[in-house]
Formats: structure tokens, C-alpha cells, sequence
């Protein structure tokens, strides 16, 4: 499958803007199930291209010049295919053992560890139990846009019993890690078809113990269901905060307006 997809991010300011700088997780993750046909970043000021410690493709968005908007857009073309089961190559150097540590976001309360122990057997866990996971947070917590905000906890949105796709991985991930499980957030665009929710999209992989194999499995909790090729990969991490597609600090600009448009085409 190839997805045309086309990214804008807009800030508008009250005040003028001294200074900025912002990180960019906005270029799709080099792996094996898809590959960017091509690819493009277009952003005033001076952008730095670099890889983050979770082999993120990433830039460094520096603006140095007074301004009162900024536009971020990124886009182009991504070939994608369908990983077989869910599976994806692990394919950086790093252990899985490092996404077993909790964050603020996903940090372990009763309710976390109650729901973890009812799903998962333990630090270990098969393709059934990471699914009856999600299938259970599918159905705990409803879909809904604006109940939360990027800084809620996954136990706050457990307890609210509503949220968005990253309220979703945030709690999926909360239980891993109380159980030892590694698993990470991973963040990217999905061809939303016909099921109303955004085309900018967050969901995780999880570390299966399957007869036969151990490795990666990404997981859709938002639907309950395993990648497919509908979905390019961005950027991946501990939780949403190592993972945002963009995320920074200003000098000035008085009070801040986001707008943000997201455009995929199934080619």
C-alpha cells in the first residue's frame, strides 16, 4: 500500500515571538514494513537532522528571528506492507528491557496493577493475553475527543473511563510495566477509512512470547486490533512526551493558538 500523507502544524501567537525551538518526530522510522518513496520537512528558521537515542529519524527546529506563526508541514509518500501477525522486526540496538521503566504518564496505581493482573500472567505474555489487554481497554475506556489533555496519566484517564488513542497506549503501557512486560508507545498516522478517528494516530508494541517467537507485536488499542498496513510508523518511546511529533519551548508570543491538519490518501 502506498499512503500519501500530508501534515501541518500551526501556531499562532498574541504577542510576537522572540525565540523558539522545537523537536520534530515528523519523518517516517526506517523498518522493514514500509519505506518512505519520498519524503519532505518544510519549516522557517534552521532545522538540524539527527537521531534520538530511540532511533527516531529527528530534527531540531531553531528560530531565532521574532515572529508571531509558525508552520510546520511535513509530507510526502510512504510504501507499506502488512506485518505478518502484527510482528515487527526489532531493529535497533537497544534492549527491550529499557521500556519496562514507568513514566508520570504511565506510572502504576492499584486500579493499573488490579487490571494488569487480571489480563497478563506475568513478565511474560502471549499474542492472547497482550489482546484481551487492549480488548479490555477498548471497551473501559471510551473514545472521546478533548476529555483529556497530552499531560493526563494513563491511571487518570482509566478512572475518567474516557479518552484518545494516546490515552489508550498510556494505559496498555501502564500495565505492561507493572508486570515487567516491555512495551513502548509508538506514534504515526493510520488511513482513518470509515472509522472517525484522527489520521494522526498513537498505538504500541508490546513484547510477545509466542511459541516460536519473541519479539514485537504492535497493537491498535484505540481498536482493539494489530497493524496493518493502513499505518505509518513515526516515532517511538517510552511514552507520548519521547514520541510527540512536535514538542518545544518559546520565549514570548503571550497566549498560544494550535492548529493542526492531517491528510492521508490510500494510493
Amino acid at each position: 500500500m502506498q499512503l500519501s500523507i500530508r501534515h501541518e502544524t500551526r501556531y499562532t501567537y498574541t504577542e510576537p515571538l522572540a525565540y523558539s525551538i522545537q523537536q520534530l518526530h515528523l519523518t517516517p522510522r526506517i523498518e522493514s514494513q514500509q519505506r518512505a518513496l519520498h519524503w519532505k520537512l518544510l519549516a522557517p528558521g534552521h532545522l538540524n537532522a539527527y537521531t534520538d537515542a530511540y532511533g527516531n529519524l529527528s530534527h531540531m527546529l531553531t528560530l531565532d528571528q521574532g515572529h508571531g506563526a509558525l508552520s510546520i508541514v511535513a509530507e510526502g509518500v510512504v510504501e507499506t506492507s502488512v506485518p505478518w501477525q502484527g510482528r515487527i522486526a526489532a531493529n535497533d540496538s537497544l534492549s527491550p528491557l529499557i521500556y519496562t521503566v514507568p513514566t508520570r504518564l504511565t506510572a502504576a496505581t492499584p486500579d493499573i496493577t488490579a487490571l494488569a493482573a487480571a489480563c497478563l500472567p506475568g513478565s511474560r505474555a502471549g499474542t492472547r493475553e497482550l489482546m484481551k489487554l487492549a480488548e479490555h481497554i477498548f471497551g473501559a475506556v471510551q473514545y472521546q475527543s478533548g476529555a483529556t489533555e497530552v499531560t493526563t496519566a494513563a491511571s487518570d484517564a482509566l478512572t475518567l473511563g474516557r479518552g484518545v488513542c494516546q490515552d489508550h497506549a498510556h494505559i496498555f503501557l501502564a500495565c505492561c510495566h507493572a508486570q515487567g512486560i516491555p512495551a513502548r508507545y509508538v506514534s504515526g498516522y493510520i488511513d482513518p477509512e470509515d472509522t472517525g478517528h484522527a489520521a494522526s494516530h498513537a498505538w504500541v508494541d508490546a513484547w510477545v512470547s509466542d511459541p516460536g517467537y519473541e519479539g514485537w507485536l504492535s497493537i491498535d488499542v484505540t481498536h482493539a486490533r494489530l497493524m496493518t498496513d493502513a499505518y505509518c510508523r513515526i516515532a517511538v518511546g517510552r511514552d507520548y512526551e519521547a514520541a510527540a511529533p512536535v514538542r518545544g519551548v518559546r520565549h514570548g508570543g503571550g497566549k498560544e493558538a494550535l492548529d493542526v491538519e492531517v491528510r492521508i490518501i490510500q494510493q
